[in-house]
Order: structure tokens, then sequence, then C-alpha cells
């Protein structure tokens, strides 16, 4: 784990703001969601983004995990009828995350799928692993990973 002491990034104060921690205290994790580095504090992971880097996020989270998405929602947003749920059901019963593909391929318009989703969840429901929080502060949004 690197310290990221020598030059405090305002990603890192942000956090150190929030949990009210010395920015000292705050290591770089791992890439997670694409390029996006979590942050450490302690044993506790966080991801610092950005508006614009949440949606990025969200939606490379969305498009790695839509086979587990409600098959209504899937038909929602692709050129099958309705009476294709049982059948989208079963299939991502049997594959799992090996459906993924085939589903994403379903879907005419990711973008709207992505924007319906986050609309109906919030991105902490995709971002947050530990609570499903997104906390806003100032400029950016906290996410604690686990």
């Amino acid at each position: 784990m690197k310290k990221l002491s020598e030059k405090v990034d305002p990603k890192v104060k942000a956090l150190a703001k929030y949990l009210d921690c010395d920015p000292e205290d705050i290591s770089e994790g791992y890439p997670s969601y694409g390029d996006f580095m979590t942050l450490e504090y302690g044993s506790e992971e966080y991801l610092v983004l950005t508006d614009e880097e949440a949606d990025e996020a969200c939606k490379e989270y969305v498009k790695d995990s839509v086979w587990a998405f409600n098959a209504s929602f899937i038909i929602q947003h692709s050129d099958l009828p309705w009476e294709a749920e049982e059948m989208i059901k079963g299939f991502q019963e049997s594959k799992c995350e090996d459906a993924n593909e085939t589903i994403l391929a379903l879907i005419t318009d990711f973008d709207e799928f992505v924007e319906d989703a986050i609309s109906a969840d919030g991105r902490g429901h995709f971002l947050s692993g530990y609570d499903g929080d997104e906390v806003e502060d100032g400029d950016y949004f906290i996410y604690r990973v686990n």
C-alpha cells in the first residue's frame, strides 16, 4: 500500500474530512470499476469519485453484472415480448455470469438501461457494497466498498 502523504490529493482530503481523520492515515488501494482507485483507511475501503466518474463507474458495474438484473427490467429494455421473461429467468439461473454477454446483446439502448437502473436504485446500490449509500461531500461522492 502506497501512502499518499507526499501530495495530498483532493479526493484524499474529501475522504479525510468525511472520516474526520488525518489524510496521512489514508492509503491508495486497488483499481475498482475500471481505473478508479480505492482509498483505504484501516481495513475500510472507499471510492471517492466526481459526479462524472461515479456515472462512469456505475456504467462499468452495470455492464459487468447485467446478467443479474431482474428479467422484467431486461425485457423492458429489449425488443423481446413480455412472454420471454421466463426464458430470460431460466437462462440467468442456468448460466449466471456466463449469461452476461448474451443479455447485453438483448438490450436495445444500454445508456438508457443504465440511467433507468441508477434512477431506480441510486448509484450507491451499485458502487457501495458495504451499505448501498452515496455520500456527497462538495465535488465528490463517497462510497464505502467493504
